[in-house]
């Protein structure tokens, strides 16, 4: 078995849509990125990627890239599961924490786990999605941004 852990920060914007874990949460402002800018679902790639040795998202997926602009976070998802399947790894199971002061995530935990076990295919039990605020310290606690982290552990080839 092998523990990833995966991280990311995205400034958050009006007219864009806010996107977790591949479902759109009703928002005023949403993720800037090059890609749809999904910061769980890139949080889940960085975990997913550094155990199979595979580097980032960044590496794998580089913005400016003209063929991923503005491309669902999802294909993403499912471009790196491939990628660690040929090396032979496969998803256990991920535990994610989403930290935004508003909107509550809460009532989209149901959805946002259904998207992620399907994209690593996993059972939806073995997906784990909190939410968190910052108290209004920082970025994320001006609601100017988003945070999310990721930890999945990867069962090894002949596991």
């Amino acid at each position: 078995m092998r523990v990833g852990f995966g991280y990311d920060i995205h400034r958050l914007v009006p007219g864009r849509k806010l996107l977790l874990g591949g479902i759109e949460i009703p928002s005023p402002v949403g993720e800037e990125g090059f890609s749809d800018g999904d910061v769980l679902i890139h949080a889940v790639i960085d975990a997913l990627l550094g155990p199979a040795d595979l580097g980032d998202i960044g590496s794998s997926f580089p913005p400016g890239d003209p063929e991923f602009a503005g491309i669902s976070s999802v294909l993403l998802l499912q471009r790196t599961k491939a990628m660690i399947a040929g090396r032979g790894f496969s998803a256990v199971s991920v535990d994610c924490t989403v930290v935004l002061e508003a909107p509550k995530i809460l009532p989209y935990v149901p959805g946002i786990k259904a998207s992620l076990a399907a994209c690593l295919c996993v059972d939806a039990d073995r997906v784990s999605v909190k939410g968190k605020t910052k108290e209004g310290l920082d970025a994320v606690g001006a609601r100017e941004a988003v945070e999310a982290y990721a930890v999945i552990l990867l069962k090894e080839p002949g596991e």
